[in-house]
């Protein structure tokens, strides 16, 4: 079973399928998704149809990312609402949902994809690896994080959690389209919305598969990084 992580999708749907039509992620092994599934791009809805659709046939665990959170709470009151839509890319994922009245928008949305995020993690720890959307503070353990360090903190440059754990996160966009790897934190939001690469990294290994929107993809593996983990 290998383990592996995928990073911002922001409905990059065809970089998502593209990443499975390669036949490297079969069903026995566990995919972790680091959040950050709506908005930006233009196909949310599917992009969420397809992961609840896949987890009954793969093994997927969900992280909560920051855009989740803020179409949760943007139920509940409409400057988050007006915040989501503008500031966030609130209306790329209505427009998938062909949703143009706001009125009463959220009950417009089917009743599985709230479900999917409510079910979706604040972190998850496998071993020698924590999983988290956007970062974890020092000197605190996992269930002592705040929600601004876990969902919406830029970490540009982030210091070591734990001298024998390895953080993978997203979160923080990597414009250029490369993964950032300072040994004992690897980010893999590698910008798929914005026209670079969607990331599925091989944790172990440090091998990984990028795909873009268009269908291109790219391998390779992760300078150094077996020494990292030592």
């Amino acid at each position: 079973m290998a383990i592996y992580a995928i990073g911002d999708i922001h409905g990059s749907i065809n970089a998502l399928r593209t990443i499975f039509q390669q036949g490297l992620i079969i069903e026995n092994d566990k995919v972790v998704f680091l959040g950050d599934y709506i908005d930006k791009g233009t196909s949310s809805k599917d992009v969420i149809d397809w992961l609840i659709k896949k987890s009954k046939v793969f093994d997927f665990e969900f992280i909560l990312g920051n855009h989740e959170i803020m179409m949760t709470t943007a139920k509940y009151s409409p400057e988050i609402f007006v915040e989501w839509m503008h500031d966030y890319g609130g209306t790329f994922t209505l427009d998938s949902y062909n949703i143009h009245d706001y009125q009463n928008w959220m009950d417009k949305i089917d009743k599985t994809h709230w479900a999917f995020i409510d079910s979706c993690l604040p972190y998850l720890e496998i071993g020698a690896f924590i999983f988290v959307h956007a970062g974890l503070e020092r000197n605190k353990s996992l269930s002592e994080q705040n929600s601004h360090d876990l969902f919406s903190k830029k970490f540009e440059e982030p210091v070591m959690y734990h001298p024998k754990k390895t953080l993978i996160c997203g979160h923080t966009a990597r414009k250029n389209g490369e993964i950032a790897n300072f040994k004992h934190t690897i980010c893999i939001d590698t910008y798929a919305h914005g026209g670079m690469w969607l990331t599925c990294l091989n944790v172990e290994t440090g091998e990984f598969l990028k795909a873009n929107n268009t269908g291109l993809i790219e391998k390779g593996r992760l300078k150094e990084y077996t020494s990292s983990l030592k």
